[in-house]
């Protein structure tokens, strides 16, 4: 069971499998870093100084201080961040969208080769042109 596991473990799709998902971790954080502290500091300048991570709807207001008695937290709606996290899910997915692309233009296209006659139909068309 050992050795089954270890030929599973050191196939080609697993360390791939792998190898992917611990650059993609990695690239999630580039990217989200790109969009929280350069793309959306220049969204919200577009429109008008906006910060989109404050933006919310308050429900109820909080009271009082942290830490003390009777203290209650503010209830919002923070719509703002949602839209961080839309715009961020757009940008990653035209950044996977740019990779891909790439990846797929370096790949060697695919020839497919052209099957010719097999050994039986040229014995085949030799017999019937001796034949005439």
């Amino acid at each position: 069971m050992l050795k089954e596991f270890k030929d599973f473990i050191m196939t080609g799709n697993v360390i791939d499998f792998a190898v992917a998902v611990i650059l993609a971790g990695a690239l999630g954080l580039v990217i989200n870093g790109f969009v929280s502290d350069i793309i959306m500091p220049i969204v919200g300048e577009f429109v008008g100084g906006v910060d989109f991570g404050s933006l919310k709807h308050v429900l109820s207001a909080g009271v009082g201080v942290e830490g003390e008695e009777g203290f209650k937290p503010e209830n919002a709606i923070r719509y703002g961040a949602w839209i961080n996290t839309i715009i961020n899910l757009l940008i990653v997915g035209f950044v996977l969208f740019m990779i891909v692309r790439a990846y797929n233009k370096t790949k060697a296209p695919v020839v497919e080769e052209v099957a010719g006659p097999t050994a039986e139909e040229l014995l085949a068309e030799i017999r019937d042109a001796l034949k005439k």
